[in-house]
């Protein structure tokens, strides 16, 4: 669920460039959208957020003579109160020379403009017209049920539109990128003066959705819809198992819905597992100590970066602590 050298005025400069007008009406898309959202999630309320809950997330490590590198599968939003960096996962990043993410996270502006770039048309259909009837009336009702108008996703690209009515009801629950691993790792990364590696842009991430055909596109936002109600629900049994440490039981959660698209399954999950796979066996050529932190769904199943070391002759072991 989730969403550069160049810098946003470079980025604005490429979308205004095939006209000034089309940009401009994009930018009063976006801000209107995320005034729209904003004022949405302002009108429900959050529920109180128990603190001081203890987690022990699972960890693995890879190893030789002179390379260390520990996996630590994240969730990417989490609620605050939740300890999890302590205990064995703050011992192995703090031996770590480098953090290495799944991406560098950019400045606000300037994924605004990666975002506006990739997620909106002002050409063709608008995005209700695109899809079934039936799938049509569910996706107006469930941006009714958020107090959203029926016009709020019109220009959105329907993997746009996905990613955002999912995060509705997150945010609704408490939960905040800002409490996530990430962040939270990047932080401490910065205050300790280890080197940050992305493994990927943001650009290719956003690429990764906006170049899925149109029909998976639909289809993932028609999937999003059904699944809607029970977001909660699913993501607090994600959070439960990735804090009692039960990665497989968290994968099957997280990637089971791959098996209705495996196209989309394909290129979110599997294809990147096999990239990342590779870079960690090139990088055990050279010596130190390496902290790599990616999202949880990664590192479990058949198809995990820790299935796909066995390509190169590597074992995680997973760390006891």
């Amino acid at each position: 669920m989730r969403f550069g050298a160049a810098g946003f005025d470079g980025q604005l400069a490429r979308i205004a460039a095939p006209g000034h007008a089309t940009y401009i009406r994009a930018m009063m898309m976006l801000k209107k959208l995320r005034a729209l959202f904003a004022a949405a999630l302002l009108a429900l309320p959050l529920p109180a957020v128990a603190k001081g809950n203890d987690a022990d997330p699972a960890l693995w490590v890879v190893k030789d003579a002179d390379t260390t590198i520990y996996l630590f599968g994240t969730i990417h939003v989490l609620k605050p109160g939740l300890t999890w960096f302590d205990d064995g996962v703050k011992t192995a990043f703090d031996a770590s020379d480098d953090l290495v993410l799944e991406m560098i996270q950019p400045p606000a502006a300037e994924m605004q403009g990666i975002v506006l770039k990739a997620g909106f048309t002002t050409e063709g259909k608008t995005l209700p017209e695109k899809l079934a009837a039936p799938d049509r009336a569910a996706y107006l009702k469930a941006l009714s049920g958020f107090g959203l108008p029926a016009n709020a996703l019109d220009r959105a690209d329907p993997w746009l539109a996905a990613t955002q009515l999912s995060l509705i009801p997150v945010m609704k629950s408490g939960y905040d990128t800002s409490n996530g691993p990430e962040t939270v790792l990047s932080a401490a990364a910065k205050a300790a003066g280890k080197k940050v590696i992305g493994l990927e842009t943001a650009e290719q991430q956003i690429g990764y959705f906006d170049t899925l055909p149109e029909t998976l596109q639909i289809a993932f936002l028609n999937s999003t819809v059904k699944d809607l109600p029970e977001v909660n629900k699913s993501l607090a049994g994600m959070v439960d198992d990735w804090s009692a440490g039960k990665p497989e039981r968290l994968g099957k959660t997280l990637n089971e819905g791959m098996r209705d698209t495996p196209e989309i399954g394909r290129v979110l999950l599997t294809d990147r597992n096999i990239r990342w796979a590779d870079w960690i066996g090139t990088r055990m050529q050279q010596p130190g100590t390496v902290f790599v932190a990616v999202g949880a769904g990664h590192l479990a199943g058949k198809d995990s970066v820790i299935a796909q070391l066995k390509r190169h002759k590597l074992k995680a072991v997973r760390v006891k602590y």
